[in-house]
């Protein structure tokens, strides 16, 4: 027995609003989880249907396979890019600090692997993914990306 989560980002405008699509399947079991957000980046938001993903997981005993269509998540993560950040503390002001050493803390207890699969193509859970995250970032109930709206109004 495993999970497999499928994910995808969406930010219209990138930025401007976003939302994330996260399918969760173990067994005979499906989770559909998206939210979106009033202001943020596409990357934030693929990297927030990981961590959705993960964190709606009860047993970490059962190995994982991230489904992405994004290569830096994927390649940050498989290639040891994320290594090397934490390493540095993201020194050169590598982005999304935030949502990376939360992934971090989280992938502590999991067994992760990684897949890139291409995006808007003939995966369809991939591509429902992108329903739930284009969905979300058109919805109503957008939430504040704090992180990313405090770090914008800096610049």
């Amino acid at each position: 027995m495993s999970i497999q989560i499928y994910t995808d980002g969406s930010s219209r405008g990138n930025p401007g609003p976003g939302g994330y699509g996260t399918i969760l399947l173990s067994g005979n079991h499906r989770k559909e989880l998206s939210q979106g957000y009033r202001h943020t980046t596409n990357n934030r938001m693929e990297l927030m249907a990981v961590i959705a993903g993960l964190e709606a997981i009860k047993n970490s005993e059962l190995p994982i396979t991230v489904y992405s269509d994004s290569q830096y998540v994927v390649k940050a993560v498989e290639q040891g890019w994320l290594k090397n950040w934490m390493a540095t503390n993201f020194k050169g002001g590598k982005k999304n600090s935030d949502l990376w050493k939360h992934y971090h803390q989280l992938s502590q207890k999991f067994t992760i692997k990684f897949v890139w699969v291409k995006g808007h193509a003939d995966n369809p859970l991939n591509n429902r993914c992108d329903e739930l995250a284009t969905a979300a970032a058109d919805g109503k109930n957008l939430i504040v990306d704090e992180v990313y709206e405090k770090e914008a109004s800096l610049k």
